[in-house]
């Protein structure tokens, strides 16, 4: 018997659950990636999607959608949201994994508009990108605390710190990468020097506290984006519930307004959602900012 590419899950904001090996189509979809093995510091990350769909309840997409009092309109009415369960991983390691990642990022991608991709450590966006090897003048937008450029930790070279330099080696297509929210003590001198001679936009957190409308600026415009979001990239006071948190992050509202204007400028054609660690947040409150991140993704690709 063939093993099955994904399973079956509860379903994440009560969307559809749908057989990812089945023929069907959705304006979005989300597909968890339950992986932990790639990181450096606290593990933690693999029961990421579990958490992140029990914490999306709070946000069960109702027919009519949500009434955002901020923007006093409605967003996400009759938004046709799919969940195509988990990537089976069990017992698959090394590239036999990240061909599995791959080969099930490619076959969301043709059935859903928009995917987001529920991790998981931030090793899985470099398979989870190689399904978008077939996309001319791709970009990535990376809101991260980390570069996650390095060349290798120790003898490995596909750990949660060198996501974006297997990329670019591998594909292409990838033509930049624009890194928002950097901010530590421990950068890799080797990989913040080999990003810059790449040409990747690299902005600071202190650049995003000064003047954030300066920073949307700098952002591609025009452009098929994928949007990797670290969820690090928030203040460990918003978000604690991540492996390798970094003092004096971004707000919620700063994040948000990134997310926003990525989706106004671009074109998304996919997005994942990283790092978040739920078992280090006893409160819960790590996984209901994540999922509300989710949520709001989705609504700033719609518009």
């Amino acid at each position: 018997m063939t093993a099955p590419l994904a399973l079956a899950v509860g379903a994440f904001a009560r969307a559809t659950l749908r057989d990812i090996e089945a023929s069907w189509h959705a304006e979005a979809a989300v597909l968890g990636v339950p992986t932990d093995q790639a990181v450096g510091f606290r593990p933690g990350a693999r029961w990421a999607p579990r958490a992140l769909r029990d914490a999306s309840l709070r946000y069960a997409l109702p027919p009519a959608g949500f009434f955002d009092l901020s923007r006093e309109r409605t967003v996400l009415s009759d938004f046709d949201l799919a969940d195509a369960g988990d990537v089976a991983l069990a017992g698959l390691t090394g590239e036999t994994a990240r061909e599995r990642i791959s080969d099930a990022a490619c076959a969301l991608r043709e059935r859903a508009r928009l995917p987001l991709f529920l991790g998981g450590d931030h090793s899985i966006s470099f398979p989870l990108l190689r399904a978008y090897h077939d996309v001319p003048d791709l970009h990535v937008v990376q809101l991260d605390a980390h570069l996650d450029y390095s060349d290798r930790r120790g003898e490995d070279r596909y750990s949660n710190g060198s996501p974006f330099r297997r990329a670019v080696e591998a594909l292409p297509n990838l033509a930049h990468i624009s890194v928002i929210g950097l901010r530590g003590i421990r950068t890799d001198p080797e990989a913040y020097a080999a990003a810059l001679a790449r040409g990747h936009t690299l902005v600071t957190a202190d650049a995003v506290h000064h003047d954030l409308d300066a920073v949307t600026r700098r952002l591609p415009a025009g452009k098929p984006v994928y949007l990797s979001f670290d969820v690090d990239v928030l203040d460990p006071s918003v978000l604690p519930g991540t492996g390798s948190p970094e003092v004096d992050g971004l707000t919620y509202r700063q994040t948000a307004a990134l997310v926003r204007a990525v989706a106004e400028r671009n074109a998304l054609v996919g997005a994942d959602l990283v790092e978040l660690a739920p078992g280090l947040d006893p409160s819960g409150l790590s996984a209901l900012v994540a999922a509300r991140a989710a949520i709001d993704l989705f609504a700033a690709a719609r518009g």
